[in-house]
């Protein structure tokens, strides 16, 4: 069976960031083929994307968060965890699960640079809808 609606998961830390990815993914997958859920954070997102994947009512999940560096390293660690945590979940289930989750060096709180992640959170949830497209004609015409 096909599937013709995706999951896009959002971490609310810096949603006026994140939720940009939303809008750039809308703007390949119509929003009526996108179920949206927020988690608080980008940990959080794992979990949620395996109990989305296991429903079988999704063609790809993706999951947007952006993790930055609070100075105490945590933020690597929170972020090797999300990536390989998303992974995961992708591979056991064989539910496409899409990254839009960042982790930027240099970031600090300005409007000059919520102003640059916001429009490349734009840019990577347009990339992640693409990718989404593209694994599912892959998956199609390997089933075929």
């Amino acid at each position: 069976m096909t599937h013709t609606t995706y999951a896009f998961i959002k971490a609310n830390w810096h949603a006026d960031i994140v939720d940009r990815a939303l809008e750039g993914f809308c703007s390949v997958i119509p929003a009526g083929q996108v179920d949206v859920f927020d988690v608080p954070g980008a940990f959080e997102m794992p979990l949620l994307a395996y109990e989305l994947a296991v429903t079988e009512k999704y063609a790809a999940i993706a999951a947007a968060a952006f993790v930055v560096d609070g100075g105490i390293y945590r933020h690597d660690f929170v972020a090797d965890a999300v990536v390989n945590g998303l992974m995961r979940v992708s591979l056991d289930t064989r539910v496409p699960v899409l990254s839009v989750s960042l982790t930027p060096h240099q970031y600090q709180e300005t409007d000059h640079h919520n102003e640059i992640f916001q429009k490349h959170f734009v840019e990577k949830g347009r990339e992640a809808a693409q990718a989404a497209l593209a694994i599912g004609r892959t998956k199609a015409a390997l089933a075929a």
